[in-house]
């Protein structure tokens, strides 16, 4: 046996890296086993910010392409340099892991570089790239490996025609069509990248909805928008298999009922059908945990597993698989071994889906509500009676709150608009200590800005509007 350490965290994604820093900040001695060369994990390196990063670049080219003009721009002919923004979102996530690296550094985090597996309780074996192995004791153990896209039996990743998320944010040329099987975040997303660029972008979606659990009055507001940007969808549509042939990509598809449908063909199809967990090869036999269908692992409320000392977060157990709530649990997990009260509330988890306008949505949807049988009063107010929003001429959407019609306490809050991303944190934050619709209305709001549709949505509830 070689080291020893108080806390061994197995995987250096979101969940990972935030939990090893704030046990090494209670006094632990920690270690991180990751088995690639950078840490970060999914989301740094090939997921949210390499992703938010072409977002952002793919909506400076729009606005330079088509919206300079209406604020009295003129630019002149835009051209796309693909290779430069590929190269500029690679430095973003390198600066990003780097300052990983920087923090296990500063706060004497040790970094085994390898693939990490459990032996018993108390240890953990790391297989180098090389070949090696090396065995750590450790006093107490976090799963965090995170999860990988998820291949459908009839689309098998080729990762050159049939693709993950991995290789569309790093493709060669701007698609002619990009065929997206799955009309989720990620699809949206990477879908609205492309598009902005120039390629077609046909959505095939299982569902007959778009972005999944969210509210359905918002996500149907979204469609629309975003069929006036170009997106074409097919919902309740079945995808029966493709054919790569040369620089195309036939997709065999169906009515989800078996009504026969035009096949579609394309030069990439990406394949954004979610993911799932990612536990595989991590020795859990060993121990006897046990996996559900999904490959998750079950733990308790201070997640723990069925071994008292070896824990489990983020994409690896139920619930949103999002970086900011594996973040949380990665806390929640560090002041539990540290002898502190660590506690995750699950009902105030934002998502947000980066397209433009952006969704972003916090608590119960209506759907949900109706569904528990809970009364409640709605407010909504449009961002095309906000000042800034008209301003920005960025005035799509709306904001949406749903309060408890006995108690006035919030319940859900969803966004569809610029920057809903960094409105829902409000919402966040009320529904975190228990406000009421009348606490966020009564709320300074200074003007303008984009928030005060979040404060107009709270007066709608009591049917208090004063612009429009």
């Amino acid at each position: 046996m070689s080291d020893s350490f108080d806390l061994v965290i197995i995987g250096s994604g979101p969940g990972g890296y935030v939990c090893a820093i704030r046990a090494a900040q209670l006094g632990l001695k920690v270690a991180v086993v990751e088995k690639e060369k950078t840490l970060g994990g999914t989301c740094l390196n090939v997921g949210c910010i390499p992703s938010k990063a072409m977002l952002e670049s793919s909506e400076h080219f729009d606005m330079a392409k088509y919206h300079f003009g209406a604020h009295g721009i003129r630019v002149g002919s835009v051209e796309l340099d693909l290779p430069a923004m590929l190269s500029r979102k690679d430095k973003v996530v390198k600066d990003l892991t780097n300052g990983i690296a920087f923090l296990f550094k500063k706060n004497k985090i040790t970094w085994l570089n390898g693939m990490g597996s459990i032996l018993s309780p108390t240890s953990v074996k790391v297989r180098a790239g090389d070949g090696t192995e090396k065995t750590v004791e450790a006093k107490n153990i976090v799963i965090a490996t995170g999860s990988v896209p998820n291949q459908l039996p009839t689309l098998v990743f080729d990762k050159e025609r049939i693709i993950s998320s991995t290789e569309a944010l790093s493709l060669p040329v701007v698609p002619k069509h990009l065929i997206v099987v799955g009309g989720g975040v990620i699809g949206l997303e990477l879908g609205s990248v492309w598009l902005r660029l120039g390629a077609i972008v046909t959505v095939v979606e299982y569902g007959d909805k778009i972005c999944g659990g969210m509210d359905r009055q918002m996500t149907q507001q979204m469609q629309k928008i975003l069929e006036k940007q170009g997106f074409k969808f097919l919902l309740n549509t079945k995808v029966l298999g493709a054919r790569v042939s040369n620089n195309s990509v036939t997709v065999q598809i169906e009515g989800k009922n078996g009504e026969a449908m035009e096949a579609l063909e394309g030069d990439y199809v990406l394949v954004a059908a979610g993911r799932r967990a990612f536990t595989e090869n991590l020795g859990l036999e060993f121990v006897g945990i046990e996996k559900d269908k999904l490959g998750r692992v079950a733990v308790d409320a201070h997640l723990r597993t069925k071994v008292p000392n070896i824990y489990a977060i983020g994409d690896v157990i139920e619930g949103p698989m999002l970086a900011h709530k594996a973040e949380e649990e990665g806390v929640a997990v560090a002041e539990t071994i540290a002898g502190k009260p660590g506690h995750v509330n699950y009902e105030t988890v934002p998502g947000v889906v980066y397209t433009w306008p952006e969704l972003a949505s916090v608590g119960q949807t209506e759907e949900q509500l109706k569904e528990k049988g809970i009364a409640y009063n709605v407010g909504t107010f449009p961002f095309t009676a906000n000042g800034r929003a008209r301003t920005m001429d960025s005035t799509d959407g709306l904001v949406k709150i749903l309060a408890d019609k006995t108690t006035d306490r919030v319940l859900g809050v969803h966004i569809l608009g610029p920057r809903a991303s960094d409105m829902i944190s409000e919402a966040v934050m009320a529904m975190e200590f228990g406000a009421s619709s009348e606490d966020i209305a009564r709320a300074f709001h200074a003007h303008p800005t984009l928030a005060e549709a979040v404060r107009e949505a709270a007066l709608a509830v009591d049917k208090r509007v004063r612009q429009m």
